[in-house]
């Protein structure tokens, strides 16, 4: 499903940016320019990366990121 119009982005695009180690909605948005115009998309762009991150959590994988320090 869309959720930029503007940018044209997708939540699968949305997810596999996390997928490829975005860790929060900022690199998220870096990386594909989300957000940038109207700045409707950005409720659901948070959502998608929240539960994105969550779900990836919950079915018990490897994090996907790591404390720094």
């Amino acid at each position: 499903m869309y959720v930029c119009l503007c940018r044209g982005i997708t939540d699968t695009q949305i997810k596999d940016a996390i997928y490829g180690g975005a860790t929060t909605l900022r690199q998220v948005r870096q990386e594909l320019d989300i957000m940038s115009q109207c700045g409707r998309c950005g409720l659901m762009a948070k959502q998608i990366v929240d539960e994105t991150l969550a779900s990836h959590q919950l079915a018990g994988q490897e994090p996907m990121f790591y404390a720094a320090g």
